[in-house]
């Protein structure tokens, strides 16, 4: 949707980044401080469509993914103009239709290194980030977060199962600084049609990897289309003891990094998924626009929730797969 835009560097600078000494285009996040009107009518487009939750634009919000801007002293400030942004959206279009309360969630992002995995192949052991860098670089995100109002924490288009146990284990350590517990959502993608993450997990193993943290949902978002998700949808369904969301690409990049699918065509698959009871929340990742979150809110309003199974007690272990010892 900021793409759609076509701005350029002028946009991204605004009169305060005037000056700064490196490129900021493509750095969507900051368009927080620089163009809020875009980002707060953003928000409500989509829930203009049928939205519930809309996600801040914090994707990158985090020191480690702002360095490469040299904009990482801003975190605090890019996230706390990100949840007012989404806040004011939510605000109006709660106050539309008082029936219908909507959420804000603090969306983190993977970031752009990864714990699991060395950047150079010629040193697999090396690592360009370690355990506590990430765990303070997601602490400052989600501590900016909490304080600005942020209805839940949303740990997004997860690839490294070890940089996602990094940000729950910030999690709990902001809960025990406030004294309050935010739901915690969870969101993995899948890279290709393996059926593992980047890093190596299936499905059920990466659900065994973080099911101690007790998320309110966990969830499969990004790099696929639904179509594609199908059987990574019905798995984690039946061994999540949570909620569990839905939120694909709509469809597959083409050659030009566009997507193809239709809003008919993203809401029958998501319709199907509701329909089986396999999910709790749906929406849309990359290429969705107003018009699929409308389609897709139309095809799942009447359906009823998925139930989360009530299974026996075992010893669930992870690797690359997972090890149930009943």
């Amino acid at each position: 949707m900021i793409q759609a835009y076509g701005l350029n560097e002028a946009d991204f600078r605004g009169a305060r980044f005037a000056g700064h000494p490196r490129d900021l285009k493509g750095n969507n996040d900051l368009l927080s401080l620089t163009r809020p009107d875009l980002i707060e009518r953003i928000h409500s487009e989509y829930l203009a469509a049928g939205a519930d939750i809309v996600g801040t634009n914090t994707f990158n919000s985090t020191a480690i993914s702002q360095a490469d801007y040299g904009t990482e002293s801003l975190v605090p400030e890019l996230n706390a103009a990100a949840v007012a942004a989404a806040r004011k959206a939510a605000t109006r279009a709660a106050q539309a239709d008082p029936s219908r309360p909507r959420f804000v969630a603090g969306a983190i992002g993977p970031l752009n290194r990864t714990l699991s995995m060395s950047p150079d192949v010629n040193r697999p052991d090396y690592r360009a980030v370690t355990w506590d860098q990430v765990v303070g670089a997601y602490l400052e995100q989600m501590r900016a977060l909490a304080a600005a109002g942020a209805d839940a924490l949303l740990i997004e288009t997860i690839f490294d199962t070890l940089n996602a146990k990094a940000a729950l284990f910030a999690t709990e350590l902001l809960f025990d600084e406030t004294g309050v517990r935010l739901p915690v959502m969870l969101s993995v993608t899948i890279t290709d049609n393996s059926g593992r993450t980047l890093s190596g997990q299936t499905v059920g193993a990466f659900y065994a990897s973080i099911a101690h943290a007790r998320p309110f949902s966990v969830g499969i978002n990004c790099a696929l289309g639904g179509r594609q998700m199908r059987p990574y949808v019905e798995e984690l369904s039946s061994i999540a003891t949570c909620f569990v969301t839905c939120y694909p690409n709509a469809g597959l990049p083409n050659a030009f990094g566009g997507y193809d699918e239709s809003p008919a065509d993203m809401a029958a698959v998501l319709g199907e998924f509701a329909a089986n009871g396999w999910v709790n929340m749906v929406g849309g990742c990359c290429g969705s626009t107003p018009a699929h979150i409308a389609a897709i809110a139309k095809a799942v309003r009447s359906l009823p929730p998925r139930r989360p199974p009530e299974l026996p007690t075992a010893l669930r272990l992870s690797g690359l797969e997972p090890l149930v010892v009943s």
